[in-house]
C-alpha cells in the first residue's frame, strides 16, 4: 500500500511530462472559458484525464505514489504560474495573446477560423454586451481567458459589464 513500485524519479518525470503535454494540448485547444465548454469539449477533457492516468502512474498504485503525483502536479503548476508572471515569452506560450475577431463592423474570418469559432459563437458574446449585430462594433477582441471584449461604435472598451476605456 505504501511501497512505490517504480522509482521516485520516474514517477516525478512521468507526472511533469504529462502535465506539460496536457498544458500544450489545452493551449492548442483554444480560448474558451470552462463555462463555454461544449458537451464535446467536456467529454474530451474527461477522456484525456482518464487516458493519461496510466502514463503517469505506470504500474504503481501505491498511496505514496498518489501523494507524490499530487505534490509534483502542484509544484509544476506553481512553477508554470511563476514563470508566466516573470516572463512575457513564457506567458505568450502558455496563455497566448488576445485575438481581434471583429473590426469596423465586420468579422475577421481568418481570425475566427484560427480560434475555431464562427460568427454565431461570437454573436452570443456581443449580445452579452447589449449589442445585436457586428455592424455596431468598432472592435471585438477574444481575450486569452476566453472572454470577448467589445468596443461598441462611439463608446468605450467593455469587458463583461465594466467599461475599461473610453474613446473621446
Amino acid at each position: 500500500m505504501w511501497q512505490l513500485v517504480v522509482p521516485l524519479w520516474q514517477l516525478v518525470a512521468r507526472t511533469a511530462l504529462i502535465y506539460v503535454a496536457v498544458l500544450i494540448g489545452l493551449r492548442l485547444f483554444g480560448k474558451r472559458e470552462v463555462g463555454q465548454f461544449t458537451l464535446f469539449d467536456l467529454a474530451l477533457v474527461m477522456l484525456v484525464g482518464n487516458a493519461v492516468q496510466p502514463a503517469i502512474t505506470g504500474p504503481d498504485t501505491s498511496l505514496t505514489g498518489g501523494f507524490v503525483i499530487i505534490v509534483v502536479l502542484f509544484v509544476v503548476n506553481r512553477i508554470v504560474n511563476l514563470l508566466t508572471v516573470k516572463s512575457r515569452i513564457v506567458r505568450d506560450i502558455v496563455e497566448g495573446r488576445p485575438t481581434v475577431v471583429a473590426r469596423g463592423g465586420k468579422w475577421l474570418r481568418r481570425a475566427l477560423a484560427q480560434e475555431g469559432l464562427t460568427p454565431d459563437d461570437c454573436l452570443s458574446g456581443l449580445r452579452d454586451h447589449g449589442i445585436a449585430d457586428v455592424e455596431d462594433v468598432d472592435l471585438a477582441v477574444l481575450e486569452v481567458d476566453g472572454t470577448l471584449s467589445v468596443v461598441p461604435r462611439g463608446q468605450g472598451l467593455r469587458r463583461g459589464n465594466r467599461v475599461l476605456e473610453t474613446r473621446v
